[in-house]
């Protein structure tokens, strides 16, 4: 399995972000080369990362690289990519 880097960019009180990291914190077991980091938009790397990837809503999911969701997020979506790109 490759190596997969997922960042989440999430924001203080956002419910939607707290969803995010509760749903991976409950597969990540499933997906040990996945290495996960949360990155708050109030740091320097956050708002990087928001320039970057033009990410106008929390949470922004960063996989390998590539926006791939922002606002919200689909479970079957994100678990099918993971796959993809785990190949």
């Amino acid at each position: 399995m490759k190596e997969i880097e997922l960042i989440e960019v999430s924001s203080p009180g956002c419910h939607i972000c707290k969803m995010f990291e509760e749903f991976w914190h409950s597969i990540e077991k499933d997906w040990p080369s996945v290495k996960y980091k949360n990155v708050s938009v109030l740091t320097p790397e956050g708002q990087e990362l928001i320039k970057e990837h033009m990410i106008f809503a929390s949470p922004g999911i960063i996989i390998n690289g590539e926006l791939w969701a922002t606002g919200g997020f689909d479970r079957n979506d994100f678990v099918e990519k993971l796959k993809k790109v785990s190949q």
